[in-house]
């Protein structure tokens, strides 16, 4: 039987970033009382990854910043095909039907 061998600390225990999806997201949600810059990113969903750190440089408050980050499984939001929504597909009527009723080989009638 083969083991997986650990790399790095062996405490057992695996951290939340393993655990995470490559498409983990956050957002930033601002306050009243925060800068200007944190308002205008409000709603904005980055990858985890790629999220700017907090405080922001711009930040006056400093660490006493009231700005906190929004976890998501996933960068998308909702739905917004209403094939996704309803998990039907309809034919677009503009198009033509490109199946034949013969296949390639010289074998299909």
């Amino acid at each position: 039987m083969w083991k997986r061998h650990r790399t790095g600390a062996s405490s057992g225990s695996t951290s939340d970033s393993d655990r995470r999806s490559p498409w983990h997201a956050v957002s930033i949600v601002a306050t009243k009382a925060s800068c200007h810059t944190a308002r205008a990113l409000r709603g904005i969903r980055f990858l985890s990854h790629e999220a700017p750190r907090l405080p922001l440089p711009e930040c006056g408050a400093g660490s006493s910043c009231p700005c906190a980050y929004k976890h998501y499984d996933d960068r998308r939001g909702q739905p917004r095909r209403t094939e996704e929504i309803t998990g039907l597909r309809r034919p677009n009527p503009g198009s033509r039907e490109r199946r034949q009723l013969r296949g390639r080989r010289s074998t299909d009638l």
